[in-house]
């Protein structure tokens, strides 16, 4: 008689899920409990789901670990770049624009950057995929200001201040009042570019934020 059950005890037969599902379970399994917990089993388990489901939509579990590093690139490393390129009638607005990004894991996936940067401490290929985007963020940033008139000494430590500023926010696990957060804008951008946002740009931001 055949068996009509999965080697884990589920049902080898019925529903699948779809790659979103696995991949939204591993996201949360990766952030929660770092990448040893990335596990197909323990994902069927979450899921209801059989293990053999699994290999309807990835190959192995590589093919799943791949899929969340290209999930992090597009949460993290896209929208800093889109916003250094987004349009910006002076300096100090360009820069309220790229901070702004970090005040929000909707634009910038803070706990899977945290995430991802441990995993890096135990994986040389995603270490080497981390220092690549490491890169790039600080290139787009120093082009950033280059655009905006520093030169290339000074583009190059602004860029290092900005970046590790908010790398350092991250590894810290820093929580404070998104207030307070703000407050400190215009002395970060005094600091970041050498002028201060008029009030006016501040408002703007806030009323972007609601």
């Amino acid at each position: 008689m055949m068996n009509d059950t999965d080697d884990d005890g589920r049902p080898a037969r019925g529903e699948r899920g779809s790659p979103d599902l696995w991949l939204e379970a591993a996201y949360a399994a990766l952030v929660e409990g770092g990448v040893d917990a990335v596990r197909i089993v323990p994902l069927a388990r979450t899921l209801n789901l059989s293990r053999t489901s699994f290999y309807w939509f990835f190959k192995d579990r590589q093919q799943l670990l791949d899929g969340l590093l290209d999930r992090w690139e597009r949460c993290t490393t896209a929208p800093l770049v889109a916003a250094t390129e987004g349009y910006a009638a002076t300096r100090t607005e360009a820069m309220l624009a790229v901070i702004a990004i970090f005040l929000s894991d909707r634009s910038f996936d803070t706990r899977l950057e945290l995430a991802v940067r441990s995993w890096a401490q135990q994986d040389t290929a995603v270490l080497a995929r981390l220092q690549a985007a490491d890169s790039q963020r600080l290139e787009t940033l120093r082009q950033l200001l280059l655009k905006w008139g520093h030169d290339e000494a000074d583009a190059d430590v602004r860029a290092r201040t900005i970046y590790l500023v908010q790398v350092g926010y991250i590894s810290m696990r820093v929580r404070e009042p998104l207030e307070d957060r703000l407050r400190r804008f215009p002395h970060y951008v005094e600091i970041y570019t050498g002028q201060r946002p008029t009030e006016a740009e501040m408002a703007r931001l806030r009323g972007n934020l609601d």
